[in-house]
């Protein structure tokens, strides 16, 4: 019966995340620019603006520009959790791919610095008094959330051990619709149960800066204003509209 619920509870997890996000990415892909507004200094070409949205998804690049300490905390759980993440891939693929394999020692103590990079995050919407005022539920559940899944993850693997054989063909069974035992580990089911929470609420949240900076115009855009006029599709129907009832 436990392992039915979970894996239920995964397949509609799964649905609700990889439904609501592709929504929200069309929705910020068909979302009218009508400005020209790329924070300058600015990059003057497309390849430019690739460069320059690398450098913000890989060092975060304006957030190292507005404040260090903020920067390092973030940089610092991202990165770790780029490695924790990487490094349970190992359980769903059989056999494991080469590389996974050369994460595993990393991605064993990225876990702390995951844990240690989101406590400096939180401590930080109490300790400094401007972002404490922005601060709202909402920012303190998603930290709280991911705290909980770093901690029952660095449990399981320092504290109170689970059947990992066992974890594994659970996994694998999920994907290839063979569902098998998924043990019965309450550090296990509480960690498996914020994941799941995390899925379901993540195509909702503010965690959603992770596809939207590639669509924020401040980042994507080209510096050209006086080279290219910029003009919205629904704005180049207004001209033409007008163009058309000039002419008649």
């Amino acid at each position: 019966m436990l392992s039915t619920i979970f894996a239920v509870l995964f397949y509609l997890a799964t649905a609700i995340f990889v439904v609501g996000l592709a929504y929200r990415i069309r929705l910020y892909a068909t979302t009218p620019a009508p400005l020209k507004i790329p924070t300058t200094p600015a990059p003057v070409t497309r390849s430019g603006v690739v460069a320059r949205l690398f450098r913000e998804v890989a060092f975060f690049e304006s957030l190292f520009n507005s404040n260090k300490w903020t920067w390092l905390f973030g940089w610092v759980f991202h990165f770790a959790m780029l490695l924790v993440v990487l490094r349970h891939l190992r359980y769903f693929t059989e056999p494991v791919w080469f590389w996974v394999n050369w994460v595993q020692p990393f991605g064993k103590y990225a876990g702390f610095a995951m844990l240690a990079g989101l406590l400096a995050l939180w401590g930080r919407r109490f300790l400094v008094e401007r972002v404490r005022y922005i601060s709202g539920p909402s920012d303190h559940l998603m930290l709280v959330l991911l705290i909980g899944i770093a901690g029952s993850g660095l449990m399981m693997k320092y504290v109170a051990h689970t059947d990992i054989v066992a974890l594994k063909a659970f996994s694998l069974g999920l994907i290839h619709f063979n569902w098998q035992p998924l043990p019965a580990d309450p550090v296990l089911l509480v960690h498996l149960g914020l994941v799941l929470v995390l899925a379901f609420v993540f195509p909702f949240s503010k965690l959603l800066h992770a596809p939207g900076v590639f669509f924020s115009p401040s980042r994507n855009q080209v510096d050209n204003p006086r080279e290219k006029r910029h003009l919205a599709p629904w704005a180049a129907a207004l001209d033409g509209d007008r163009s058309q009832g000039g002419s008649e």
